[in-house]
């Protein structure tokens, strides 16, 4: 068992901001010398977090619109209370959808679905410079 490790940084706009890293990811694993085993794409800040989704226009709408529902901007946190940093919901919001994500590859090839791209999602409220780690296992 061998591993392979490389990071991806990017800048987001917040707000739900979702990014495509789905070519990022597949780069990384090419430049493995790996042909099967797992990726693991990692997050290292808690307000955001990685997931897979169809990325298209409708959802790239829907996702925000859904995150308001279950973690509204404007209800009262605890941690805004405490921080005054305004972005009590976006902790709730990336902790919901989870800061991690492993997926299979066989043949150096990512084993997602026809419309399954890898998306980072950020949850802040202001934009950022984010970093993911990724870390290959396999053979």
């Amino acid at each position: 068992m061998s591993t392979y490790h490389e990071s991806l940084r990017f800048h987001t706009k917040g707000n739900c901001d979702m990014v495509d890293i789905t070519s990022g990811v597949e780069a990384v694993l090419k430049k493995s010398a790996l042909s099967i085993g797992i990726c693991t794409i990692f997050c290292t800040g808690s307000t955001g977090s990685v997931t897979t989704i169809e990325y298209e226009d409708g959802l790239l709408k829907d996702f925000p619109e859904a995150m308001e529902r279950i973690a509204p901007k404007d209800a009262e946190y605890k941690h805004d209370l405490k921080w005054r940093d305004g972005n009590g919901h976006s902790h709730i919001r990336a902790s919901i959808v989870g800061p991690s994500l492993t997926i299979p590859f066989v043949n150096k090839q990512l084993t997602l679905g026809t419309w399954q791209q890898i998306v980072f999602v950020d949850c802040d409220n202001r934009p950022r410079d984010r970093g993911l780690e990724i870390m290959i296992i396999g053979e």
